[in-house]
């Protein structure tokens, strides 16, 4: 049988002598806290609050397929006083809003202005059209998904609401 040559205190400090050398690999030495101009960037572009604008204007084109170097999910091609503008509405539109969306509709869409691949593009954060207010964003600039309450998830709630109030009467 072979001995092990360490002895007991060697044997004590080998765990965390092998986790600080570890360590020190996987902490880059060059490590730095992150600026706040960068705060918002995740895996998309970033979303600058501060410089929030409100387009109103009309549809002059829906865009559902993805074109290189612009964010996928549906965008708008907005005829107003600025002129034409890109308003990027992302992936997550229910059907409603989406068949809402057609050519000559008048929108209001509030924003940030991106600058990604050399062009311009609003960051929509909060879509209103026929009547509706939707949010595509959140407040920090995440892409949201809608919130759709179907008819038949009502009826059930009616349902259901009737029945733990002990019936009709």
């Amino acid at each position: 049988m072979r001995q092990n040559r360490l002895g007991p205190a060697a044997r004590i400090l080998a765990g965390p002598l092998s986790v600080l050398l570890f360590a020190t690999f996987a902490i880059p030495l060059g490590a730095q806290v992150a600026s706040e101009s960068l705060a918002g960037r995740g895996f998309g572009p970033a979303y600058d609050v501060a410089h929030e604008t409100t387009l109103t204007g009309t549809i002059q084109e829906v865009v559902t397929n993805h074109a290189a170097g612009s964010p996928a999910g549906m965008h708008l091609l907005i005829a107003g006083p600025q002129g034409t503008v890109d308003a990027h509405l992302g992936p997550y539109l229910s059907k409603d809003t989406q068949e809402a969306l057609h050519l000559g509709a008048p929108v209001q869409v509030v924003g940030a202005m991106e600058v990604l691949h050399g062009q311009r593009i609003l960051l929509a954060r909060q879509l209103i059209v026929g009547g509706r207010t939707v949010t595509i964003r959140s407040p920090h600039g995440f892409l949201v998904r809608e919130r759709v309450r179907h008819a038949a998830s009502s009826q059930r709630e009616e349902v259901s609401t009737t029945e733990s109030n002990g019936g009709s009467r």
